[in-house]
């Protein structure tokens, strides 16, 4: 991956770099945040005000956005298309709802929102946040009509599990966005961002979920759901709230009940509860193991060499994608047709997230290559400012402006890559985490989280900012929290 340029594009000194940083991130967050532009858009204009404001040429501009786009689709993109299709036969073979079943079923009383946040964390690993949310919700809903446990108590665990591991844990986009940029070690940013999901799972879910219910009564909405993004209800409307995805919700409309695509294939079995978690963990594993290995393993070692080939992303996830169709998708009653339209029908809702993480590498990569990344470097060392805070800092100014955790994570991480070089390899993975963090910090009117929160729990705005608000805070400050208790040993 391309992080630092060879010579700079403009000998603009340092206060015009800092003037046009400035004006390229301001163009960016208020086209998307004021004009509700698509973040793709927003990137691309942002990146060609920074250039220009720093004094480059267009041609340059445009070779190093366009280096950046590429690369950073050919590095991150393929393993965002392996993810969704896992998370895809996971969903549709009824494989997701078999694990929270399963799980929930076993417990009672006390133990519940404990099961949730669990259940919650271990669905999120393949699945997007916003799928998560419509899978768990409905069973949360149930959950809390059949027992006394009030609903937050239940569905802050829930969003809490999902919203943790999007942020913190590859193979999501924006950790895999901070790992590409920085150079980071996935196996080893992996490992940390497990040890860290852990507090912060407990404390933001049956925690605060404990706390915050006996506060907030929110009584069970009769439907649950958000408008379906083909509608005309939902992307039509001069409120409605783009997602990431190219999904829209709207700020204010009635829930209704999300309606399965009839075009898609119906399991006719359950695939199992052991053979879906296994598929699940499969590529975490590899990855893992990959990171153990050449942590214990010494060089040229031959169980070294195809532990690294296995944990290799690309490789985990394929593998993961691979068994999935006979673990999933057989198992669940699919033909090899069934299969291969699941597979095929995950990747037109992940376009946007594509285009947005590319769009996002080609704006770093201007960042980088104009020089502003060393003049933040430099002042940060004159200040003696821990690179951990700057990043923390950086993406959460950013995520609370534009609403966009991926988009904060992206720029952020442009911002701080010349310091990654200064880091040794276990700090840059810490360093990857804490721009995670940073971009989880409150979630606010401008995400569209936040009202397909709303929307599904049947709160008012006030109500949603008091639960799911407070809770994204709880989870970006203990994430970072925890990085920077780990740096400490590191």
């Amino acid at each position: 991956m391309q992080v630092y340029a060879a010579e700079a594009i403009t000998d603009a000194g340092g206060t015009q770099l800092v003037l046009a940083a400035v004006l390229g991130i301001a163009v960016v967050i208020l086209l998307i945040a004021w004009a509700k532009w698509h973040p793709f858009l927003a990137l691309v204009l942002g990146a060609a005000t920074l250039g220009i404001v720093a004094g480059a040429g267009p041609e340059a501009v445009v070779k190093s956005f366009t280096t950046g786009t590429g690369t950073t689709a050919g590095n991150v993109g393929l393993l965002i298309a392996l993810g969704s299709m896992i998370g895809a036969l996971l969903a549709d073979s009824g494989g997701a709802d078999g694990i929270v079943k399963r799980i929930v079923d076993r417990v009672s009383g006390g133990a519940l929102p404990w099961a949730m946040a669990a259940v919650a964390a271990l669905i999120g690993l393949p699945l997007f946040f916003e799928v998560g949310v419509v899978l768990l919700v409905p069973i949360v809903l149930l959950v809390a009509r059949r027992t006394t446990v009030p609903l937050l108590q239940i569905g802050i665990p829930a969003l809490a599990g999902l919203s943790v591991l999007h942020g913190l844990v590859p193979p999501h986009p924006g950790p895999l966005v901070a790992i590409s940029s920085l150079n980071a070690n996935l196996g080893l940013t992996l490992a940390f961002g497990l040890i860290c999901a852990i507090p912060t799972v407990l404390v933001a879910g049956p925690i605060f979920g404990n706390f915050i219910s006996k506060r907030v009564h929110v009584p069970l909405p009769a439907l649950a759901g958000v408008p379906s993004s083909g509608s005309s209800s939902g992307a039509d409307r001069p409120d409605a709230v783009a997602t990431e995805s190219g999904a829209a919700v709207s700020a204010d409309a009635t829930a209704e009940p999300v309606e399965r695509d009839d075009d898609k294939p119906k399991p006719t079995r359950n695939p199992g509860f052991w053979p879906a978690v296994l598929t699940v963990l499969l590529p975490i594993v590899l990855m893992l193991l990959r990171a153990i290995g050449e942590l214990t393993l010494p060089d040229g070692n031959g169980l070294r060499d195809a532990l690294t080939v296995a944990g290799e992303p690309v490789v985990a996830l394929l593998a993961g994608v691979l068994v999935a169709m006979w673990s999933l998708g057989h198992r669940a009653g699919f033909d090899r047709r069934q299969t291969s339209a699941v597979i095929g029908g995950s990747l037109p809702p992940i376009a946007g997230i594509l285009l947005i993480v590319a769009a996002g590498g080609g704006f770093k990569q201007v960042l980088v290559d104009v020089g502003v990344g060393n003049v933040v470097a430099d002042a940060a060392k004159d200040a003696n400012m821990s690179a951990l805070l700057l990043g923390f800092l950086v993406a959460v100014g950013i995520r609370i402006a534009t609403g966009s955790a991926t988009v904060a994570t992206i720029t952020a991480a442009g911002i701080v890559a010349p310091l990654a070089g200064t880091l040794s390899t276990p700090e840059v993975s810490l360093l990857a985490l804490a721009i995670g963090s940073g971009s989880l910090f409150f979630s606010h009117v401008n995400d569209a989280g936040f009202w397909l929160v709303k929307e599904y729990f049947g709160m008012t705005v006030g109500q949603t900012i008091k639960t799911w608000s407070v809770m994204e805070t709880i989870i970006s400050v203990v994430g970072f929290a925890c990085v920077m208790i780990i740096s400490v040993f590191v």
